[in-house]
């Protein structure tokens, strides 16, 4: 998409066209900076795709380990629901949210930790308590595998999202901003380039004006000084016919000064 219309309406000058080379550098260097960034993020989320896989596995079978586990303690022991839910008072098994910086994208990440003690110590003490104490360990195990596939579920709509939008900031800058920076300098450069040409013709249409006029000038200053030199001869030739014209033409008239031998 190139042509008149896929460029900004500026004023070209030098001081627009530097303007402009500058905004080209920054957007080439941000479609840099997001295209490594995408790179990065897409690396990590495939990643996580891959743990998520392989945590949904090993949910499946621990889940079916652990159904199996419960189905034994109600066989042996019968309901122990509401015992378990008698002795528990407070929460045993917790969960805590930490950050992770993946290239500027805060992901969460959810840790589990058991914190106090054991409430559960005499649930079937007088029966299938090593079949209960199994159950809880394969309970235990099987809530830290749903902790963990949470946070990578968490992670990946996150990064799904923020990858969509680094591809479509990186796509706009090369297909749009970019090639309308480039277009605009062109158009500047040509703008330029025709007043360099006009201001050369113009310049070239003053110097021939002027020497016109100098050799213009010339010929009349010549041409008034050989009239000038014409005129002057012509007085000069007058003047002296009219003094021999003012001079007697007798010349025995007069008289002659005395002459002593």
């Amino acid at each position: 998409m190139s042509g008149a219309n896929n460029r900004l309406a500026v004023f070209p000058t030098r001081m627009t066209l530097s303007v402009m080379k500058q905004k080209l550098k920054g957007a080439q260097t941000g479609h840099s900076l997001l295209k490594r960034k995408s790179e990065a993020l897409t690396k990590r989320f495939r990643d996580i795709v891959k743990k998520i896989d392989d945590a949904k596995r090993l949910m499946g079978k621990v889940m079916q380990v652990a159904s199996f586990s419960l189905a034994e303690v109600t066989y042996i022991t019968g309901d122990i629901g509401y015992q378990v839910q008698e002795s528990v008072k407070n929460a045993q098994f917790r969960v805590r949210a930490k950050q992770e910086n993946v290239s500027g994208v805060m992901l969460p990440v959810f840790e589990s930790y058991q914190e106090g003690t054991n409430a559960n110590e005499l649930t079937g003490l007088g029966r299938g308590g090593q079949q209960v104490q199994k159950c809880k360990e394969t309970y235990i195990k099987a809530v830290e595998t749903l902790v963990e596939l949470a946070s990578l579920q968490t992670a990946f709509v996150i990064l799904d999202e923020v990858i969509k939008l680094t591809n479509r900031r990186v796509n706009a800058i090369e297909h749009i901003i970019i090639p309308r920076y480039e277009n605009t300098i062109k158009h500047i450069i040509s703008e330029l380039d025709e007043q360099d040409r006009e201001e050369f013709f113009r310049l070239k249409k003053v110097q021939g004006k002027k020497k016109e006029a100098a050799a213009r000038d010339t010929l009349e200053r010549e041409s008034r000084q050989a009239a000038e030199g014409k005129n002057g001869v012509e007085g000069g030739v007058a003047a002296s016919a009219d003094q021999l014209m003012s001079q007697p033409s007798d010349l025995l008239g007069g008289e002659d000064e005395d002459v002593i031998f």
